[in-house]
């Protein structure tokens, strides 16, 4: 590790690869980004909610996820530069993969608010950075935004419970990959992404209202970068009822199997199907035709199903395709190992998967391992005893950004 206490001796050294100079990179990470996931708190904006989410033991993974970005680029870090924050905002991701860097902005508090955000993306500016790299959800999103506009290019690591915004990459290893492609002076595009966020506490009460809050430079490789969330439910209600009635069928097929209903409108149509009341922005648990628990936290679930045949009900994201990783945090790494890949029930219509455009579905659940293991070929239910055979993406080995479809 090499923290410079002046800049010019970084910068001095030369780049081993046909850069002319050490790319200048700005880092800012939100290091209580995405706390409220997975303890079914519905995000993670306000003091206070941060404070609960630290009471009940909630895990801070922006770091982590920004550490799995930039060890994408560990190959050519001697021609990049870090500008970021003291300690969980940057300092100690740079220190831990032997990035050489300096520390532009440090918190007041330990516990980091909007305002260090803003005054760390003001000052990277002020340090003229190439592009900034920032960790966290879409509220980081909006504060990154607030500053940066449209003056520098930016590129969101995924780290928070939602993520509406078009600035993000599909998971923190694609943010990596783009950055490696960027820092070596590849052709990639440069667009611009829409900034958006919802309002939490309607969040909360099952209401999803998602508002534009602007633009920003992303640059754009087409593998590795989200497309903005698609909101609204399935226009074509007859195939709704076609996918609920053969999954209500495989759960009276099933009895004393739990399955776990996670979000979004698709399987909150299953759920109305079966006259079940239903979370739709939560977990729920269905057992023997019944609801038997609502809203569950992480660590409900792996407590409940530990030692029961269970199957997880999920679909994808409209316009994304990702299965885990957005908006169903609750479905934890462990409780997907608990389950199999063998008990996902995934249901999407043709029309949704025709949308994807062949990029295949997308599994972020933070274990890049398991979401090797989940990568490949997958049964889709796509209306009633209809399915298609689709696939899961495989980063693990793909650095050209072509997709595997084995």
């Amino acid at each position: 590790m090499t923290q410079t206490s002046d800049i010019s001796e970084t910068t001095n050294k030369k780049p081993s690869s046909a850069l002319t100079r050490q790319f200048r990179l700005g880092l800012c990470i939100n290091p209580f980004a995405g706390i409220g996931g997975a303890l079914a708190l519905k995000g993670s904006d306000g003091k206070e909610t941060r404070k609960k989410a630290l009471g009940l033991g909630a895990e801070q993974l922006a770091m982590k996820k920004a550490n799995g970005a930039l060890s994408e680029c560990l190959d050519i870090k001697e021609n990049i530069v870090v500008y970021t924050g003291a300690k969980d905002m940057g300092e100690n991701t740079c220190e831990a993969l032997g990035f050489n860097f300096k520390v532009v902005h440090t918190p007041k508090f330990s516990q980091t608010e909007k305002e260090d955000t803003l005054a760390l993306v003001k000052q990277l500016l002020l340090h003229d950075v190439d592009l900034i790299l920032f960790s966290g959800g879409d509220g980081t999103a909006r504060n990154v935004c607030e500053v940066a506009q449209d003056i520098c290019p930016v590129l969101g690591v995924p780290a928070g419970c939602k993520i509406h915004s078009g600035v993000y990459a599909i998971t923190p290893q694609a943010a990596g990959k783009v950055l490696s492609q960027v820092v070596k002076g590849e052709l990639v595009s440069l667009n611009r992404a829409e900034v958006r966020d919802i309002d939490e506490n309607l969040f909360r009460q099952g209401q999803v209202k998602s508002k534009h809050f602007g633009e920003m430079l992303v640059p754009h490789e087409l593998a590795y970068i989200q497309a903005v969330k698609m909101g609204g439910k399935e226009s074509d209600e007859l195939l709704l009822d076609d996918i609920s009635d053969y999954i209500i069928e495989i759960m009276e097929d099933e009895p004393d199997t739990y399955f776990v209903m996670g979000s979004g409108s698709t399987v909150n149509a299953i759920m109305e199907r079966a006259g079940l009341a239903n979370t739709l922005l939560g977990v729920d648990v269905v057992k023997n035709g019944e609801l038997i628990a609502s809203d569950l936290t992480a660590a409900d679930l792996l407590k409940m199903t530990d030692g029961h045949k269970t199957k997880l009900v999920i679909t994808a994201i409209g316009g994304q395709g990702h299965v885990f990783g957005r908006g169903n945090q609750q479905l934890s790494p462990q409780l997907i190992k608990q389950v199999g890949k063998q008990n996902l029930l995934i249901v999407a219509t043709k029309a949704k998967l025709a949308a994807l455009e062949n990029r295949g579905l997308i599994s972020d659940t933070g274990d890049t391992k398991l979401d090797s293991q989940l990568a490949g070929p997958i049964s889709v239910i796509s209306g009633y005893k209809d399915e298609v055979l689709y696939f899961i993406r495989d980063f693990s080995n793909n650095e050209t950004g072509n997709v595997k479809h084995q």
